[in-house]
């Protein structure tokens, strides 16, 4: 494929533009080995909560686009808009072109300025992760109720309110509003699969942006793949929808200033594909 026609290089994949044949005028989408996480101790950690590339796992691309694949075809059943074509061999995916939710620097002639790439949405079914570190007065997988957050995309991801979204000008009230919606639904079809196989969504993010054809609907785009959820096993709700394991799942941290959260219940990638593939 050629380095020409590439559009965009995200963490873990690439966007081509299709100049020729059956897909003229769409975009390739290449899953690649890129794997975000940590490093602990000199070793790259491997996980989806965080946004730094730290190495690449032998055949990740492709399980990605499979298990994207099987996602992208039950939102449609279920009547969820998606760029989703079609899968052209185990890395590979055909998309329809769709603009990034963005936004162009306001006052470029000033040093520092710069656009906004794309926005990316959480959603978190339990207290964990980032929202745990940033709101440690909350008890640890507390039911959250699938609550939406937004951020910026870059060399690191950062934190924007909806309400910001709206006063910059970055999209409209009725569009925070239906891509909330939107991300909520597509969360509940996807914990419900999981739980369908005995495996409970932590939570996960989804990337919405708008068909560039069209009336420019707003619909998810990107993917849904292992590098977008965070999975455990043995959940066991009260009647809160509060984990009652936490004490025994759940390991925290505070050391010069940082703050750390892990579950031991959480489940890797690998683990859990192979019950949908």
């Amino acid at each position: 494929m050629e380095e020409k026609n590439l559009i965009y290089r995200g963490k873990s994949k690439d966007v081509y533009d299709i100049t020729e044949g059956l897909y003229a005028g769409k975009y390739r989408l290449v899953f690649t080995d890129r794997a975000t996480g940590y490093m602990e101790n000199g070793r790259p950690v491997f996980d989806p909560g965080y946004d730094i590339v730290v190495g690449e796992i032998p055949g990740k691309g492709a399980i990605a686009c499979r298990f994207a694949t099987h996602f992208f075809k039950l939102l449609k059943s279920k009547g969820i808009p998606s760029h989703y074509i079609d899968s052209i061999n185990e890395n590979e995916m055909i998309v329809e072109p769709a603009i990034p939710l963005s936004m162009t620097s306001e006052s470029p002639e000033f040093p520092g300025s710069a656009p906004l790439l794309n926005l990316e949405f959480t959603w978190r079914n339990n207290a964990t992760g980032s929202f745990w570190r940033r709101y440690p007065f909350v008890k640890p997988c507390k039911n959250l109720h699938k609550v939406v957050e937004a951020w910026t995309k870059g060399d690191s991801d950062i934190l924007i309110t909806l309400e910001a979204l709206e006063e910059t000008g970055a999209m409209s009230k009725d569009e925070i509003a239906l891509s909330v919606e939107l991300v909520k639904k597509i969360a509940q079809i996807v914990s419900e699969e999981f739980t369908s196989k005995d495996l409970h969504v932590i939570d996960g993010k989804f990337e919405l942006g708008r068909l560039k054809y069209g009336d420019g609907k707003i619909v998810i785009i990107d993917e849904i793949s292992p590098d977008v959820l965070r999975v455990c096993k043995g959940y066991a709700p009260d009647e809160s929808g509060n984990c009652t394991v936490y004490n025994q799942c759940t390991l925290t941290n505070y050391s010069q200033g940082n703050r750390t959260i892990k579950n031991k219940n959480q489940v890797s990638a690998s683990d859990f594909i192979n019950i949908f593939l």
